[in-house]
């Protein structure tokens, strides 16, 4: 699984940071992705996190 972030979209609430931090990590005012493919262990994690997201800016990629 991999995720993407549309950054021109993203609000800068960190809940995608909070939630799963092994995937997610803040660039400014914005999130970033930081892993290539997502741990297997961690994919519900990120999925929490793709939901939570407020401005809806994430996006998975299976």
């Amino acid at each position: 699984m991999k995720v993407e972030i549309n950054q021109d979209e993203c609000t800068g609430d960190q809940i995608c940071v909070d939630l799963c931090p092994e995937v997610f990590e803040m660039d400014g005012d914005v999130a970033k992705v930081i892993v290539d493919d997502v741990p297997g262990d961690i994919e519900d994690a990120c999925r929490e996190a793709v939901e939570s997201c407020p401005s809806e800016c994430i996006k998975i990629i299976e």
